[in-house]
């Protein structure tokens, strides 16, 4: 049995036992870590594709270790110019190893998405008529600004403000709402 698995932005086929490095995890080393985002599952003769991922599909594995990739040489260099840069870098990787391919009937890993979503509707919610006001002064302000300046400048006319001439379409929509 084996899967494609998206892990860190890369698409690996692993199976279970196996050693995989992949880009930085921010996981522990020791610690277990599952990958939902399984694009497909092979069971013998038996295929199954996700549209994108599969769901109910997990793959889980525990992260080994953490070291640097082998030194990559970045050299440029213009010719007849003088130029030469030579760069080199080495990729933080992790190293895991696949303990298991669970084909339907995995929990969901995003556990911590859920629940950091829920603490910001928490803060985000505000009383029915802050609002019911809010959301006028949005109609009013979003109205404002399809206007083009001659009809702001008439509207500011119309209530009264001084020094219009001089204000630019922005000004002129704060000083109207």
């Amino acid at each position: 049995m084996y899967a494609i698995v998206e892990i860190a932005g890369h698409q690996f086929k692993v199976e279970k036992d196996q050693k995989v490095f992949v880009n930085r995890l921010q996981a522990e080393e020791g610690k277990k870590v599952s990958f939902d985002n399984v694009l497909l599952l092979s069971d013998g003769d038996k295929v199954t594709l996700g549209a994108p991922a599969i769901g109910g599909a997990q793959v889980s594995a525990k992260v080994l270790k953490h070291l640097k990739g082998d030194k990559v040489i970045v050299f440029k260099k213009k010719r007849r110019k003088g130029y030469r840069v030579k760069n080199g870098h080495r990729q933080s990787l992790t190293e895991i190893q696949i303990e298991g391919i669970t084909a339907s009937g995995a929990k969901p890993a995003k556990v911590e998405k859920a629940t950091a979503v829920k603490k910001v509707e928490s803060k985000v919610s505000v009383s029915k008529a802050e609002t019911k006001a809010s959301k006028k002064e949005v109609e009013a302000s979003q109205d404002l600004s399809k206007m083009t300046v001659a009809q702001l400048k008439e509207m500011a006319k119309a209530k009264g403000i001084s020094g219009i001439s001089a204000m630019k379409k922005a000004d002129l929509i704060t000083a109207l709402s």
